[in-house]
């Protein structure tokens, strides 16, 4: 399975969606991270730390290290433009883009996902969701479904288990910290829905 993972806004927990998505699949099968962020912020968090599931790699390496495997994550650079989207999305199983509840990621979201209502296998993931606000993430969800935006009935929380994560260059569920677990099986369930979707 390939899964890309693009997004409009910075911040959104893009990285930290393909590491995890890429650690999930890493559990069924020999799995690559393609890196073609330009801040190679995935490269860095797997060379930072003491090993991850999967192999990581940057872009341009993508077809050689691509050989023989069963699963590839490509973590694009921010802000795709509409014909980038359509050509990203053609080339994988599933085209994932997180992006925050608020009204400005929402907006810009829309905007652009409007051009492209011939894109077919593409799922929106609502992350950094506040647990205390969670009328909020409800809203943009109604308000992404009601614009025939495809959103994926999992949302990643805003825990500050990922920040210890990206910290330590470690996954969400090797970190010492009590939601950890959770934050874990969150990732482990976005990806179940995506391979039941993709």
């Amino acid at each position: 399975m390939i899964i890309t993972v693009a997004s409009f806004k910075g911040g959104v927990g893009k990285t930290t969606t393909a590491i995890h998505l890429a650690a999930y699949l890493a559990q069924q099968g020999k799995t690559l991270l393609v890196d073609g962020d330009p801040n190679r912020s995935s490269i860095s968090w797997v060379r930072r730390g003491d090993g991850m599931p999967f192999d990581v790699c940057d872009f341009d390496e993508a077809e050689v290290a691509s050989a023989g495997r069963d699963h590839i994550v490509i973590d694009t650079a921010g802000h795709p433009a509409p014909a980038e989207l359509r050509i990203l999305a053609e080339g994988c199983d599933f085209l994932l883009i997180p992006s925050t509840p608020d009204a400005l990621a929402l907006e810009g979201l829309f905007n652009t996902l409007e051009q492209l209502n011939q894109l077919e296998s593409y799922g929106v993931v609502l992350t950094m969701v506040d647990s205390r606000k969670r009328a909020t993430a409800s809203q943009a969800r109604t308000y992404l479904r009601a614009s025939g935006i495809p959103v994926l009935k999992q949302t990643i929380r805003r825990l500050t288990a990922f920040e210890r994560a990206a910290l330590e260059a470690c996954l969400v569920k090797d970190v010492r910290d009590r939601f950890a677990r959770i934050a874990w099986g969150e990732y482990k369930a976005l990806g179940e829905e995506i391979a039941a979707n993709g």
